[in-house]
């Protein structure tokens, strides 16, 4: 306990004594390391952040609205069981098509058209908040009730009440001359936010959807579970219950895997990426570190002269790289925090900036150019001409962000190990005879 006092009391007393001197180099090297951990904790921690609040936005959307969590392709004529299982939260039989739609003008589209139960709102509530419907009500009662995709509905110029024709494309058309047109009347318009959906998805009643489909139509069930992470042990208790449908038994795992391993994949990229940041702030904390060393040779030949060990003195400046990390991961982090909470706050006033520059560089071009640099338009980062959002999602897992702040700690404090390393090296006779 006495070791760790007196390492502790000179470690806390060399970072002191560096923020006296302000014309060291070392001092001036620590306070960049400071800064650059703060901002490579803070730009590790929004740039997760973000990409997780796009990805988790659109892994979500796809499970609740389209490939659930667990599906079950129901043979001809099977109806659809009622499951009973303690994982899961709600189940919902539907069938699809592809179909083209025609609505006032001229103008036609195709559509991926799912029949749903009339009480499917009541089935799967989760699903219709997902929609998140903006006119109207996600109403298919009626055999002729359809609800569109914001985007659809705008192409073929559809409103709330309108009449919009459908053509079935399934099944042979070579053998029809002229595909049977039905009529249906919008009673519902949503917008997931998902483009994919919002511009070819409709929904209209099952049985409507059957019987348009001439009995070539296939039936499955879409499950939701508590926790899609448990849909394998789902999956093996069902195809045991259920043993003539086993086979039939799919995971979202498995016809997602491909676009969820994309999403992985990325992330990591970017984590690695932005990471790069720590690898520049550890090598300045070893030069610093190092200078350090170099500069206080004659104080380490005096500690070990009165009988300090190697790893002890080594102990006092792996302290100063790890009260380093420490401080620079905490500046970064609470910003950090505060931010992802308000991160439509931090872009406008990123925005803010950006703008206000280039009005100057404008205001200038024009007094010496007689011409602006760039139009009136303001910047944006995320613009809805570009992108497809109305805000900008921002969520922060826990334990990332707790491997992001150890990961700051961790980058000066082995840095700092590995500038402490050449003092077993330094012999206090040969420091003292050359420092008289």
């Amino acid at each position: 306990m006495e070791k760790f006092r007196w390492i502790s009391f000179i470690a806390l007393r060399y970072l002191s004594h560096s923020k006296k001197r302000r014309t060291s180099s070392a001092s001036v090297s620590s306070r960049f390391a400071i800064g650059g951990i703060a901002i490579g904790v803070f730009a590790l921690i929004i740039v997760i952040g973000i990409m997780n609040g796009f990805q988790m936005g659109f892994i979500e959307s796809i499970l609740e609205i389209s490939s659930f969590h667990i599906r079950i392709e129901l043979p001809a004529g099977y109806p659809p069981p009622e499951l009973h299982h303690p994982a899961i939260r709600s189940s919902l039989p539907f069938t699809e098509f592809q179909a083209i739609l025609k609505g006032r003008s001229t103008k036609q589209q195709v559509a991926l058209v799912r029949g749903l139960p009339a009480n499917a709102s009541e089935l799967d509530s989760t699903m219709v908040q997902a929609l998140q419907i903006q006119r109207g009500a996600f109403d298919i009662q009626e055999q002729n009730a359809i609800v569109l995709g914001a985007e659809l509905a705008r192409s073929l110029a559809l409103r709330l009440g309108d009449r919009v024709s459908l053509a079935s494309i399934t099944g042979d058309l070579l053998a029809e001359t002229k595909p049977e047109l039905d009529t249906f009347i919008v009673t519902g318009i949503f917008r997931s936010n998902f483009y994919e959906f919002d511009s070819t998805w409709a929904f209209i009643n099952m049985d409507r959807a059957l019987a348009l489909q001439d009995a070539t139509g296939k039936v499955e069930l879409g499950i939701k579970l508590l926790d899609r992470w448990q849909d394998q042990r789902v999956v093996q208790d069902l195809a045991r219950q259920y043993p003539a449908l086993a086979e039939r038994i799919s995971s979202w795992r498995n016809y997602n895997r491909s676009f969820f391993s994309a999403l992985r994949t990325e992330k990591l990229i970017m984590f690695l990426l932005v990471a790069l940041i720590f690898v520049v702030v550890s090598l300045n904390i070893y030069q610093a570190q190092r200078k350090t060393v170099l500069e206080r040779r004659e104080e380490i030949g005096l500690l070990r002269a009165l009988g300090a060990s190697i790893s002890a003195i080594q102990t006092i400046f792996i302290t100063d790289g790890f009260v380093i990390g420490i401080a620079g991961a905490t500046l970064g982090l609470v910003p950090a925090l505060w931010f992802s909470g308000n991160i439509t706050l931090f872009f406008s006033i990123l925005e803010g900036l950006v703008n206000g520059v280039l009005g100057i560089v404008n205001g200038a071009a024009g007094l010496l150019f007689h011409s602006p640099v760039s139009g009136d338009q303001n910047f944006a980062f995320f613009s809805p001409q570009v992108f497809y959002i109305k805000d900008i999602p921002c969520r922060l897992i826990p334990h990332e962000v707790i491997i992001i702040y150890l990961f700051g700690v961790l980058s000066a404090s082995l840095a700092a190990v590995w500038a402490a390393g050449p003092l077993s090296k330094l012999y206090p006779a040969e420091v003292l005879r050359y420092d008289q």
